[in-house]
């Protein structure tokens, strides 16, 4: 799991685990990700409805974080009012079979009175 990089480093930052999560950490990330796994593209004021308790200034945040990285694309249609899109880039794809297995973890071990 790459333990080696972590002892030969002394912090998570500098190892494959810690690019990781500076990609996809945070509260909000992951929920985006998800949304657009599901569905894309979709516009801005429906993922922040499908969220529902995330800022605009946080979700705008976010948004451009992953497209920074190269998890989101942002398409722009010149007319009025505008009109952005977003989905997941090629690189982001790689990361759905990830998701896939945190979803079944949370399946085997979530407790009863969460189903």
């Amino acid at each position: 799991m790459g333990t080696a990089d972590f002892k030969e480093n002394g912090t998570v930052h500098g190892t494959p685990f810690g690019y990781t999560l500076s990609v996809i950490g945070g509260k909000w990330k992951m929920l985006i990700i998800y949304i657009l796994a599901e569905d894309q593209p979709v516009r801005f004021n429906e993922l922040k409805r499908r969220i529902g308790t995330i800022t605009y200034k946080m979700l705008s945040s976010q948004l451009k974080e992953l497209e920074k990285d190269g998890i989101v694309k942002r398409k722009e249609y010149p007319q009025v009012p505008p009109k952005v899109e977003y989905s997941l880039t090629e690189k982001a794809e790689t990361l759905l079979p990830v998701l896939e297995h945190l979803c079944e973890w949370g399946d085997h071990n979530r407790p009863p009175e969460a189903t």
